[in-house]
């Protein structure tokens, strides 16, 4: 089954709790995002699905592109994405689906291409080109981990890149926000592999995770996530099912005994 979809960062928000807590919120316009390939075992050596994320501008494409969405029957997108298709037993939350539950209806011959297909599907038998999935395959409360590039900052000093504390201000100090020393003289005669220094900062692929859903707005495609997530507003996301996420635990409250009279 598919467990991501690609998303655009609308920008943050607060959203107020029943006791009148503020949590910062992440609103993520996701999907809905049509299957463009599908790749194989056969073919290609593993399973996973191309997606392309649906948008209102429509996108241009050269040649080659318009040949690969033509054999897909789906119109250009400006975004696509590769994710790896999974089963419900190796991805927590996805629980499996039910005798009875509509969930795990699979996709039969004859359907439309634009029908979405809901979580529970099995990997490679109900998803082929031209599906459809949305912000229906989520639920208020799920976890999940959003992928995204950070902004980028261009080059930096340590100080800013890697939080250095740098030397004093006034008293005669000509040592102000430098390094320092990057090795010994003698021995080794080398800088050591890994020594932080000045460079390029920001502007790398980044997962947050264990992000819960607050809220979701399936007639607009949103999703509302507490807190942060890469990138800057208007910035692609792929927002997966989160692969490491614990059970929430309630906390126990120990009983205290009473004393003996």
């Amino acid at each position: 089954m598919v467990t991501a979809l690609i998303g655009k960062k609308v920008g943050m928000t607060q959203v107020y709790q029943k006791d009148g807590s503020a949590l910062p919120a992440t609103v993520i316009k996701a999907g809905p995002c049509v299957v463009v390939q599908m790749k194989t075992t056969e073919t290609d050596g593993y399973q996973s699905v191309q997606l392309g994320l649906v948008e209102d501008k429509p996108a241009k494409a050269n040649k080659a592109m318009a040949g690969h969405y033509k054999k897909a029957g789906v119109p250009p997108t400006r975004v696509r994405r590769e994710i790896p298709l999974a089963t419900a037993k190796n991805v927590k939350g996805a629980e499996a689906p039910k005798a009875g539950d509509d969930a795990g209806t699979s996709v039969k011959a004859g359907d439309d291409a634009g029908t979405s297909v809901k979580a529970g599907d099995d990997a490679g038998t109900s998803v082929k080109a031209g599906d459809q999935f949305d912000v229906t395959m989520f639920k208020a409360g799920d976890r999940v981990d959003v992928i995204g590039t950070t902004r980028g900052k261009g080059f930096q000093g340590v100080m800013k890149r890697h939080n250095f504390a740098g030397g004093a201000a006034t008293h005669g100090s000509m040592f102000h926000r430098a390094p320092g020393s990057i090795g010994a003289s003698s021995y080794p005669s080398r800088v050591v592999k890994g020594m932080r220094a000045p460079g390029h900062m920001g502007n790398t692929r980044v997962t947050t995770k264990n992000l819960k859903i607050v809220q979701i707005d399936a007639e607009n495609n949103l999703l509302v996530l507490h807190g942060a997530v890469p990138g800057s507003p208007g910035g692609y996301l792929v927002i997966r099912r989160a692969i490491t996420a614990k059970p929430e635990t309630v906390p126990q409250v120990e009983k205290v005994k009473k004393g003996k009279k």
